[in-house]
């Protein structure tokens, strides 16, 4: 039987990329480990080209990462990649599904208007306002609209020189995002789906004085078995997206769970580390299976 091509996007040297990359790879005989500043769009010939192949003739994209970094620009890649679907070439995720989770902004409205519990947060372009409400918060997280692993998050606490904080952030964020605080307790949880259906959850534990439990900041991957409330919530969570691989960000409360977000690629480290779960393959077989039904 003649063995479907299956190319990876994601990262070079990005540990959940090359990872898929070598499983596709053991499956397929071929590797494809397409980095989306490589890919280039030939309109006359309606054509989408990666180091001179054409991905039209690829049978399926499994979509890893699409930069190192989240950022405005990654919206236009996801573009591109929905042209390439559109002349008939599988996704997983789909790129237009994927585009309503890479903005935090439009994950957290879609999350808030299906009533999904989360930290109070408020969104504005005035800093008078940010001072308001930062004030009825005492402590709040600056959030940049695209961002990953806290990175440019700031922590800011209420007092009357706070503003200086506040316009120093909007000179790269004039969109304020800002989440009250949450107390961690020293770890938060990656509930993580596979075709909507639940497959572990691990916690990123934090022992150290920092404010976030992330691995570049101190956190490490430990199993975690979550309440089924937990589950719940997450699924409904990320059920409104309609993603093949994702985790969802929550933290467990006195007051039940709160979900801070639901990524737009998940992760396979986490998954690995604490659980002993080959996520790719979970997700290879995932692919394979839809792709034949």
């Amino acid at each position: 039987m003649k063995k479907p091509k299956i190319g990876v996007i994601g990262n070079i040297g990005g540990w959940s990329s090359e990872h898929l990359a070598d499983v596709v790879a053991r499956f397929t005989g071929k590797r494809m480990l397409i980095d989306m500043k490589d890919v280039s769009v030939d309109l006359d010939r309606n054509r989408v080209s990666w180091n001179g192949m054409d991905l039209g003739e690829v049978d399926a994209l499994i979509i890893k990462k699409i930069g190192p970094y989240y950022a405005p620009y990654l919206l236009d890649r996801l573009e591109i990649l929905n042209f390439l679907e559109n002349q008939g070439v599988n996704m997983f995720s789909r790129p237009l599904h994927i585009l309503r989770v890479l903005d935090r902004l439009s994950c957290t409205l879609a999350l808030r208007a299906a009533n999904i519990p989360m930290p109070p947060t408020c969104i504005t372009e005035n800093t008078d306002t940010a001072m308001q409400v930062l004030r009825e918060y005492g402590q709040a997280v600056l959030k940049p609209l695209y961002s990953t692993k806290a990175r440019g998050m700031e922590v800011v606490e209420y007092h009357p020189s706070a503003s200086l904080q506040i316009e120093s952030f909007k000179l790269k964020n004039p969109i304020l995002y800002l989440q009250k605080r949450v107390n961690l307790r020293g770890k938060d949880l990656g509930v993580v789906f596979l075709g909507g259906e639940y497959v572990a959850t691990y916690a990123r534990k934090n022992d150290t004085d920092s404010w976030n439990t992330t691995t570049e900041n101190g956190g490490r991957y430990v199993p975690y078995q979550p309440d089924p409330e937990t589950i719940e919530v997450a699924k409904k969570a990320q059920a409104l997206f309609h993603l093949d691989f994702t985790s969802v960000d929550v933290v467990e409360t006195e007051n039940g769970p709160l979900v801070f977000e639901v990524s737009a690629f998940g992760g396979f480290k986490g998954l690995n580390t604490a659980c002993g779960i080959d996520g790719a393959q979970l997700y290879l077989d995932y692919v394979l299976k839809r792709m034949a039904s």
